[in-house]
């Protein structure tokens, strides 16, 4: 079977490029099932109940995120009202919404998606290994597919937690950074691998953000609103090849795909 994983989805030219690509990507790969991070897709930051909606049209089965994903106030009391939305398992005592999840290819082939967030110049949540340990357990009882959105800053976390997984999961992907790394491998255990998938909005910035925004921002080191880009977008992301038995890789995939200005 073949896994899409859409790196972050940064506001609405994210989302209309995805529109757009989505359904010749799932053609052209034969893809069984779509991931994409969206924490970034509601205006560049967070997510609305309409733009879940908009991301499930497009093609998206699962929607991950990250630490944006409270930034949009009227979802976070809804987040366990939308089940095909995940928000990072590791935060502490009852946070809304759930962290994983088990589900279903057309075909009727079970997936467990989990998403995580790194804790390295991030906030200081449970920690995410410990966290993925009780997680696979559970999950593994009811299928070897397993796809883990490690939502971190820094890349030593991220290859920390993919050697921390080999073997026991199908797909370790990195995300939040939104700059797509060249190390996606199978690692020696089975587990497919990529340190950040990078970002499906416009190059043409600073991490999807109007880069003389990001500039002033960085030479002024004073409160700057931030918009999102649009020229020259791209969608990031990948595909893996799993085997449905045993949950090993069999290959990854780098996706990179430009679109027209939004």
């Amino acid at each position: 079977m073949k896994i899409l994983f859409v790196g972050d989805v940064v506001g609405r030219v994210g989302r209309r490029l995805l529109d757009k690509l989505l359904p010749r990507l799932i053609d052209r790969h034969g893809i069984d099932l779509v991931v994409a991070n969206g924490e970034n897709a509601a205006s560049g930051f967070g997510l609305t109940r309409d733009v879940v909606r908009e991301l499930h049209d497009a093609g998206v089965d699962v929607v991950t995120t990250g630490n944006h994903v409270w930034d949009k106030k009227d979802v976070v009391p809804v987040l366990g009202d939308l089940p095909k939305v995940l928000r990072p398992a590791n935060y502490p005592g009852e946070a809304p919404g759930r962290g994983w999840g088990l589900f279903e290819t057309a075909a009727g082939i079970p997936v467990g998606v989990i998403n995580l967030e790194g804790r390295v110049f991030m906030s200081q949540l449970d920690c995410p290994f410990r966290a993925a340990d009780a997680i696979v357990a559970e999950l593994r009882r009811q299928t070897p597919v397993i796809l883990v959105d490690f939502h971190a800053e820094a890349t030593s976390e991220k290859v920390a937690m993919g050697h921390y997984l080999d073997g026991r999961v199908s797909l370790v992907v990195g995300t939040h950074t939104h700059v797509p790394t060249a190390d996606a491998r199978v690692l020696p255990g089975g587990t497919a691998y990529q340190t950040d998938a990078g970002m499906t909005g416009a190059r043409d910035s600073v991490i999807g953000i109007h880069k003389e925004l990001a500039l002033e921002k960085f030479l002024t080191q004073r409160p700057v609103k931030f918009d999102v880009a649009k020229k020259d977008p791209w969608l990031n992301g990948l595909v893996c090849d799993i085997d449905e038995a045993s949950g090993q890789a069999r290959a990854v995939t780098i996706i990179q795909e430009p679109g027209e200005p939004g």
